[in-house]
């Protein structure tokens, strides 16, 4: 049977272990250094190549090996971490890591990487790009706040300002993006859903559409999940998830109870059984992407039919 192999992957080097094996292997992680690690692993058939999504390292490679038609798999890091703490491996370096990642491999099926389209991708990086100015924003007015030197707050608010200004300049041409895509336009549906949720949605949860609706807001974070031992009944409470998806997705929750009826309904009936206002803000955004999972499947299902 075919080995499954685990990828550490930092700036300068890529350490690659193999399930079963006590040696490891080191490549650069330079366009030399791929084609070396795909002509290695081609020879090998490997089960699966699994690899954590480190934001900006690992894409070069990952589209390397996807190109090469290797069976490569990319996870969220804390899954690698939470698995290593449930096989006792607690220490951790790159080397462990690797093997961690193959033990992963070779225990558990996960799902296959697929590369998001050209214009997802530059979408995506402008709502990167717009996530980071709007932290620096948030940053540099608390900055201000604290500030009693009169030079030092002019200095500040020059800056915000200039923050203020790309941020502007981001949300514009984010906008512009998202109405170049037609079938975006399912996401409008729903009040409360502006240009930068149809962008997140389309790039960090590709998924919208093909799961179901559990599986969808689970995805998200934002369903409930259970915590319960024997008789013990625990507080459902909602954690994990891509939280890239959660900030968006709870502004447009608080425009949509204010101008889509059902759901102001929805939040009220909630209110009135006893919930707390935050509770029932997240089940209006589950209930946001419940409907907009189902309205993107069909547009789905009619464009095969």
């Amino acid at each position: 049977m075919s080995s499954a192999i685990g990828i550490d992957v930092s700036k300068a080097r890529l350490d690659v272990a193999i399930h079963g094996q006590a040696r490891q292997t080191q490549f650069p992680n330079t366009p030399q250094g791929h084609r070396r690690l795909v002509k290695w692993l081609t020879s090998l058939a490997p089960r699966q190549v699994v690899l954590e999504s480190t934001g900006s390292y690992d894409q070069a490679v990952v589209d390397a090996l996807f190109a090469a038609g290797l069976p490569v798999v990319r996870i969220n890091p804390r899954q690698a971490r939470d698995f290593a703490k449930a096989t006792g491996q607690l220490a951790k370096t790159d080397r462990l890591d690797a093997f961690v990642l193959a033990h992963m491999g070779h225990a558990l099926a996960l799902p296959r990487y697929e590369p998001r389209a050209g214009w997802q991708r530059r979408l995506g990086e402008w709502v990167q790009r717009r996530r980071q100015v709007v932290e620096m924003l948030v940053a540099e007015r608390q900055r201000l706040e604290t500030m009693q030197d009169r030079c030092l707050r002019g200095l500040a608010r020059r800056h915000i300002q200039h923050l203020e200004r790309t941020q502007a300049r981001l949300e514009q041409e984010i906008g512009q993006q998202v109405q170049a895509q037609p079938h975006l336009q399912i996401l409008r549906s729903l009040k409360g859903i502006g240009p930068i949720l149809q962008a997140t949605l389309a790039c960090e949860l590709t998924e919208l559409g093909r799961l179901s609706g559990k599986a969808i807001a689970k995805l998200a974070g934002v369903a409930p999940l259970a915590r319960d031992s024997g008789t013990l009944r625990g507080r459902r409470m909602v954690w994990g998830g891509r939280w890239q998806v959660r900030q968006p997705l709870y502004m447009a929750a608080l425009v949509a109870l204010r101008h889509e009826p059902p759901l102001r309904a929805f939040y009220l009936g909630l209110r009135e059984r006893g919930k707390a206002a935050k509770v029932a803000i997240v089940a209006v955004m589950r209930k946001m992407l419940v409907i907009l999972n189902a309205r993107m499947r069909d547009q789905l299902a009619a464009a095969i039919a």
